[in-house]
């Protein structure tokens, strides 16, 4: 009776097992494929890499190109890489005027403002009668045009004895007369040459001096010029390390004509920029360097005693050929104040004066002569690169008395 019972149960799963196989089967013939797109069958091509999110679908087939039909890809446009931009070329070398009869060739400029003398003079002395009232105004007027006292009586009798005596009255004769003066009390004696040439010791060193704004490193950037113009190699020292620019502004002067600045930073020890613009200046066998100081009040005594700090620091190398006090023409009696100081503390061996072509009175150069005892070596016309001149008294005075 077991055995039936075990019979009738294997029998009962046995069947449950066939159903659910059978069930199972018809479940899965009546559900649709996943992708629900109609089932390509693809031909038997060398299988492709799937793309992004097609993991599941099938290979496509693409169209297929020859090579002939492939376009090439465009050419890019060309990039044009421009090359770095050089540094600025240095300015062309100029060939500055030569010095020789300059002063005569700018004669007509300083004649300009300073007829009033010469002509006044000529005025006066043509005069019929040669009254005391005249020799009065003669000398205010010498004086007017800041001749200074003692030289204006010194010429004044000289001119009323050579009158007395000669009996001279045509207005060329005067002429004559007054120009021989002039001449003389301006000086045609004196060496007025800036002492430049090279010798044993190294290059001449060439200081210049002044006071603020009376244009020292104009004058020395345009001296460069006069120097070259003569056939001078030549260093500039921008010892000026007070003002802002005048490093920059005197390396435009020199680069110009060829020659070489040394400078240092702004606000350094300006005797130390001296030193090696003479180092430099001999290194390369210069005949000249031409050292621009700072200008400095003449009442500051701190600022005095470092010109002379320069001064001495450059006599290491050797001896200062010229120091060269640069004055503005039109201060007049102030420029004199200026010249005595300066010369307390450096020996001043010439005078530049600048400006004389404005609304200067040509009297100053005799009485700066006097007053220093050293003579006027250059003067300045204008703005020009070249109206820096060497002084030449008998031009000078035909400017002053016009023809």
């Amino acid at each position: 009776m077991e055995y039936v019972i075990l019979a009738v149960v294997i029998a009962v799963v046995a069947i449950g097992a066939i159903a659910g196989l059978v069930v199972s089967g018809r479940r899965r013939q009546q559900l649709p494929p996943k992708s629900q797109a109609p089932v390509i069958t693809a031909p038997k091509t060398t299988p492709q890499e799937p793309q992004v999110g097609e993991e599941a679908a099938p290979p496509t087939e693409e169209p297929r190109r020859t090579v002939e039909e492939v376009p090439l890809p465009e050419a890019a446009e060309e990039v044009v890489v421009e090359a770095p931009a050089e540094a600025e070329a240095a300015p062309a070398v100029e060939v500055p005027e030569p010095t020789a009869g300059r002063l005569v060739r700018l004669r007509s400029r300083l004649s300009r403002s300073q007829n009033s003398l010469g002509k006044g003079l000529l005025s006066l002395l043509s005069r019929e009668h040669l009254d005391e009232d005249t020799w009065e105004e003669i000398e205010e007027t010498l004086l007017t045009a800041d001749v200074g006292v003692a030289p204006t009586q010194e010429l004044v009798e000289r001119l009323r004895t050579r009158v007395k005596v000669l009996g001279t009255r045509s207005p060329d004769e005067l002429r004559g007369l007054l120009r021989e003066e002039l001449v003389e009390l301006v000086g045609k004696d004196a060496d007025r040459t800036v002492r430049s040439t090279k010798h044993e010791e190294g290059p001449a060193v060439v200081l210049v001096v002044g006071v603020n704004g009376v244009g020292k490193t104009t004058t020395t950037g345009k001296l460069a010029r006069v120097l070259v113009a003569d056939g001078r190699t030549v260093v500039l020292g921008a010892a000026d390390t007070f003002r802002a620019a005048a490093a920059d502004q005197l390396q435009t002067w020199g680069e110009r004509v060829g020659a070489r600045t040394v400078r240092g930073p702004e606000g350094g020890d300006p005797a130390s920029i001296a030193f090696d613009a003479v180092k430099e200046g001999i290194a390369e066998g210069v005949d000249t360097v031409l050292i621009d100081t700072a200008g400095r009040l003449h009442t500051k005594t701190g600022l005095m005693d470092e010109l002379g700090k320069v001064k001495r620091v450059v006599e290491k190398h050797g001896p200062v050929d010229e120091v060269l006090l640069v004055l503005d023409a039109t201060t007049g009696q102030n420029g004199l104040i200026q010249a005595r100081v300066f010369a307390e503390v450096v020996d001043i061996t010439g005078i530049v004066l600048t400006k004389l072509d404005g609304t200067a009175k040509g009297g100053i150069v005799v009485a700066v002569q006097r007053e220093l005892g050293v003579p006027v070596k250059l003067i300045g016309l204008g703005e020009g690169a070249d109206d820096l001149a060497p002084f030449e008294p008998g031009a000078f005075v035909d400017a002053l008395i016009g023809d």
